[in-house]
């Protein structure tokens, strides 16, 4: 099994971190690709950094598919990740919607920690488009200047930590989602120092896809996520072009 997992911000060093994190969590034989976006910015706070984002996941996407089973939108808010759910002849998820799937199994409210206060109202709009605003306990962030992307958690492990217990201790959370590709590998630090289940985005993503891989479930070609129709387009780039062509 090939995982193709799409980092739609243009950080190396977030992108070893998702690539740690997927390659422990991988079952065995399953290998593990990661794509940094070759165009955007360091990390997504705001929704028109997403619409960029989800543009450099379409534009890897459709150069690189075609090597993989499956493909994971690793950033959370997942960028562009039904539009490739429409596109793609291959599963396709991301980091929120895989994590807030574990989280589900776990427990009934869910709360989420965040590296930045401009992602709160982006995330929350997020999880109400998967249907589980009434199950969101909060969104709890840091407030504070981050001097490296990459290193977030060594930089604020006990400040999360922090926001994590206050998350169960005054929010009533069940379950705690680490949100994002920079705390990648985090809960496997934090496993046991917390009274609640911690999720990791990229595990859990890694472990649905694999899971979805071998369900062999199919590929809507009716419905909403069937593929997009054929019509004439102009100045996409190549490899864009050819997946609407192959989406007939």
């Amino acid at each position: 099994m090939k995982l193709l997992l799409i980092n739609p911000n243009i950080s190396d060093s977030v992108s070893e971190l998702i690539r740690s994190e997927a390659q422990r969590s991988a079952s065995p034989g399953t290998e593990v690709e990661v794509l940094t976006a070759p165009f955007g910015v360091a990390y997504i706070e705001t929704r028109f950094e997403a619409l960029i984002g989800a543009y450099a996941a379409a534009q890897l996407a459709a150069e690189h598919h075609t090597r993989f089973d499956a493909v994971v939108v690793a950033a959370f808010g997942d960028p562009g990740l039904t539009g490739l759910r429409e596109a793609l002849p291959v599963p396709v998820t991301g980091l929120t919607e895989a994590a807030l799937a574990s989280a589900c199994l776990l427990g009934h409210r869910i709360s989420i920690i965040a590296i930045s206060q401009r992602l709160q109202a982006w995330y929350r709009e997020v999880v109400e488009s998967y249907g589980l605003g009434a199950r969101l306990a909060s969104i709890r962030a840091l407030d504070r200047p981050l001097a490296s992307i990459g290193g977030v958690q060594e930089d604020h492990a006990q400040a999360l930590k922090v926001l994590a217990e206050r998350a169960v201790d005054e929010d009533g959370a069940d379950v705690i989602v680490l949100a994002g590709a920079p705390l990648a590998g985090l809960a496997r630090s934090l496993k046991g120092q917390l009274p609640v289940p911690v999720v990791d985005g990229v595990s859990s993503a890694v472990r649905h896809a694999e899971t979805l891989v071998a369900l062999q479930p199919g590929t809507a070609q009716r419905g909403s996520f069937s593929p997009p129709p054929v019509k004439l387009n102009c100045g996409l780039p190549p490899a864009i072009a050819r997946l609407l062509d192959r989406s007939a």
